[in-house]
């Protein structure tokens, strides 16, 4: 296809460009235009960037302060719900302090053995570099089963690798305990009458065949005792209480009574413990 080049349109004459002489040049002569800035303008244009530099180091060293003030505020505030305390601190049990009194956290948490439900004996130590949270509770005890539902759903959604959720049941039996824990977290499936250990793992394989998400760990109580071997030594005498372990095997907080292991309170002060490491 060729191109009628008596239909080209003629050039359009360039607009007139005023280019004024810069100084010290000649006139008539035409040289680069001359951009002159004024040294007040620099120093005030540095002046403002060194304050926003300011203002952002500030508000990034702020963001995380302000974030560890709020998990140790929720770590306090939910030690401070039930249990001893003094100057607005929660106090440990004199059996978990050093010098048998009072103390506050972080404090060594003492290592016991126990058996899990294939007869294995399990440490505390043996979760040393990962987040504990331990669970004293029991079958006979009425408020541990209305806790348990939600420590189910918090270790369904948060226990991993990092962290590990522990309920140690103070019993004199397997077929007790894990009855127990089908009455308050698969309640249809709960064996009626006697509980022996063949109901119960039927009914386990039918509501629960992956198990549950926490740890159960059996600590039997001595002669016609409630409370086990190991949560006597720790100094408790009533269940459930729980102690939320760092990785180095400290006890950070507390918590006398049952929680709300869903509420954002508790959430955040296991992530506290947790990603705070």
């Amino acid at each position: 296809m060729s191109v009628d080049d008596s239909q080209t349109p003629a050039p359009e004459k360039a607009l007139p460009v005023e280019i004024s002489n810069p100084p010290g040049s000649r006139a008539g002569t035409r040289g680069p235009r001359g951009i002159v800035i004024d040294p007040r303008m620099l120093l005030v244009g540095g002046g403002v960037a060194l304050i926003g530099f300011a203002v952002l180091a500030v508000f990034l060293w702020m963001v995380p302060s302000a974030a560890a003030r709020e998990m140790q505020t929720a770590c306090r505030n939910l030690q401070l719900r039930d249990g001893p305390q003094r100057d607005g601190q929660a106090l440990l049990n004199p059996a978990l302090c050093p010098n048998g009194e009072s103390c506050v956290a972080p404090v060594l948490a003492p290592d016991f053995t126990a058996q899990d439900v294939t007869g294995k004996q399990v440490k505390l130590s043996d979760f040393r570099g990962k987040v504990v949270l331990l669970n004293f509770w029991a079958s006979w005890c009425g408020v541990c089963k209305t806790e348990k539902p939600a420590l189910n759903a918090m270790a369904s959604e948060m226990a991993s690798g990092d962290f590990v959720v522990i309920a140690l049941a103070s019993d004199h039996s397997w077929a007790d305990a894990l009855t127990a824990v089908l009455e308050a977290v698969a309640p249809q499936a709960a064996p009626q009458g006697t509980p022996t250990m063949e109901k119960v793992k039927a009914a386990f394989r039918q509501a629960l065949p992956n198990g549950t998400p926490f740890k159960v760990l059996l600590d039997p109580p001595e002669g016609d005792g409630n409370m086990g071997k190991i949560a006597a030594s720790w100094g408790i005498k009533a269940v459930p209480e729980s102690a939320l372990i760092d990785r180095q095997g400290n006890i950070r907080a507390y918590f006398v009574n049952k929680r709300d292991w869903q509420s954002p309170v508790a959430e955040t002060c296991l992530r506290s413990v947790i990603d705070g490491e």
